[in-house]
């Protein structure tokens, strides 16, 4: 995941969106590019009922400068904060595919990647981790289940996993992956408390992170 997204969601979809895949800019870019999708939409910052924003894993600075933004517009708007694990919004972006276990990977350098393992009710299976990967890592999973590796982290591991049930595809992830959760969080009214909440940093990586304007 080398890009950073933000977007405007409404009822869980996103009604506009701006990417960037410049790692050496995010911060700049950011809140210039949540200007203008107000602008496009012709909406104001008191339209917002909510901010939601993805905690990691990722890097320590794109991790921070996502969840600083965030608890900014909450504060300073009196609204509620939704925060979502990148890993669990990489798998919700993979659930209409035909298989029985979701494995979104993130590279984490060197032999790394941080990963998890979620069934298609997004039911957490395996929290997530970072993990050197081997031939036998997943084979508890594999035994019984397809299972569809994807996300940057999974191009390393895929000459080491050669299992039968093992399949690789390439799934594109942006922050209106995370429109769909957060609104659920939202209905749910399972805010996270500004004053704690942290990000899953797991282990410093690089920049990424995800901000929907709900």
């Amino acid at each position: 995941m080398d890009s950073a997204s933000v977007c405007l969601a409404r009822n869980g979809t996103a009604i506009q969106i701006a990417e960037n895949e410049n790692q050496k800019d995010h911060a700049s870019w950011l809140h210039v590019a949540i200007k203008k999708l107000f602008q496009i939409k012709n909406l104001s910052l008191s339209d917002l009922d909510a901010v939601a924003v993805s905690i990691g894993p990722g890097s320590y600075t794109g991790l921070r400068v996502g969840l600083s933004a965030a608890k900014g517009f909450c504060f300073s708007l009196n609204i509620p904060l939704l925060a979502v694990g990148t890993l669990e919004i990489m798998a919700n972006a993979a659930r209409g595919e035909s298989v029985e276990l979701l494995c979104p990977m993130i590279d984490a350098r060197r032999h790394e990647v941080f990963t998890a393992v979620f069934d298609k009710e997004m039911k957490n299976i395996m929290p997530p981790q970072a993990m050197i990967v081997s031939e036998n890592s997943f084979d508890s999973f594999l035994l019984n289940h397809q299972v569809l590796f994807f996300g940057n982290g999974s191009e390393k591991v895929k000459p080491v996993i050669q299992h039968k049930n093992a399949s690789f595809k390439k799934i594109t992830n942006t922050a209106s992956s995370l429109a769909y959760l957060s609104t659920e969080l939202m209905k749910k009214k399972q805010f996270d408390d500004m004053a704690y909440i942290e990000p899953l940093y797991i282990k410093e990586f690089y920049t990424n992170f995800h901000l929907p304007l709900i």
